[in-house]
């Protein structure tokens, strides 16, 4: 007889007190950790709705992982598989993460080579961009300030870093005359090298719009997880940002990334702030899919501590399951 067993451990690390995420702010990140054993070879996943932007809370996924997790063990007895349609997104892709682990599907190596997040001082970037190994690719959110400092700042940077290629995420912050504002504050000799804009627009339509009109490429981000998105061919399209988290399965992920490539477009995997445990499984995952592109995990220093996988190259504390900071559920 196959024999099988599952845990589930609950974590809460603090995090930068000056966190904001959209309304609130965020003082400690929460999420669970899933084990599931079969026979001798064993799995884990992460489940953490990010506050503000999953739909599910963290105890509606609890709730549902739990059920699951029994569905699966009671399972082994008809010889059935159990999908993850209609799971929460959250919970869809730490198990399925889980399962894959455990079946060798998921490669041991990663891609830890996070873009650089920056805030307008170009000597930030000297130092990790120095240590990256190809290109050389820095993130700066925009939109939290007025559109034509954020022209501005993106442009120093472009002039003063010849080599340096720029991913901005405006998060549907701008209405399409600031959107024109930005544009208007970059030379159009450095447009080009605007890998792409997440989402300038608070419309789809007003972000084509901007594309056609300046030239930069954006991308597709919180589009991603709409129901009616699917990726297409369009023109300054260049992209599309996984947030695994908050869309689901390691499998629709994956089927994701394989359209966005076969049209010619670069798909991105990107955290939902998880702990360090989570964004080695993304890093993976990364390395694994997305080979040649550099993902967007640059968010481990938000956190005090790493929770049981380190991430390569954090000099943050380690805690384990016996942590104070960890519960386990079952």
């Amino acid at each position: 007889m196959t024999i099988r067993e599952y845990h589930l451990y609950r974590y809460a690390i603090p995090v930068d007190s000056q966190l904001i995420l959209r309304n609130r702010f965020l003082k400690r990140r929460e999420g669970l950790l899933v084990q599931i054993k079969c026979k001798e070879n064993e799995g884990w996943g992460e489940i953490a709705p990010l506050p503000e932007y999953s739909r599910e809370t963290l105890e509606q996924a609890q709730q549902q992982a739990t059920q699951w997790l029994k569905d699966w063990d009671a399972a082994r007895s008809r010889n059935e598989k159990l999908a993850f349609d209609g799971l929460y997104p959250s919970v869809a892709f730490g198990l399925s993460c889980a399962l894959a682990e455990m079946k060798g599907a998921l490669q041991a190596e990663g891609n830890y080579q996070a873009a650089p997040l920056c805030y307008g001082d170009p000597d930030e970037l000297y130092e990790p961009l120095d240590q990256m190994q190809g290109e050389k690719v820095a993130k700066i959110k925009v939109g939290m300030y007025e559109a034509n400092r954020d022209g501005m700042i993106a442009d120093m940077l472009l002039e003063a870093i010849p080599d340096l290629h720029l991913r901005l995420d405006a998060n549907r912050s701008w209405t399409p005359a600031k959107a024109a504002m930005f544009a208007k504050y970059v030379k159009p000799e450095h447009r080009p090298r605007i890998q792409f804009l997440e989402e300038p627009c608070k419309t789809r339509e007003e972000s084509r719009r901007f594309a056609a009109e300046t030239g930069i490429n954006i991308a597709w981000d919180e589009s991603v997880r709409e129901p009616d998105f699917d990726v297409i061919v369009e023109p300054h399209v260049s992209a599309i940002v996984i947030k695994p988290t908050l869309i689901g399965s390691l499998e629709k992920c994956v089927s994701l990334i394989e359209k966005a490539q076969s049209f010619g477009m670069t798909a991105v995997i990107s955290s939902s702030l998880e702990s360090s445990f989570g964004l080695t499984q993304l890093a993976r995952i990364a390395r694994q899919y997305t080979p040649d592109v550099t993902p967007g995990l640059d968010t481990l220093d938000l956190m005090e501590y790493q929770v049981v996988r380190p991430w390569q190259g954090s000099d943050l504390p380690l805690i384990g399951l016996d942590s104070e900071f960890v519960t386990q559920i079952f």
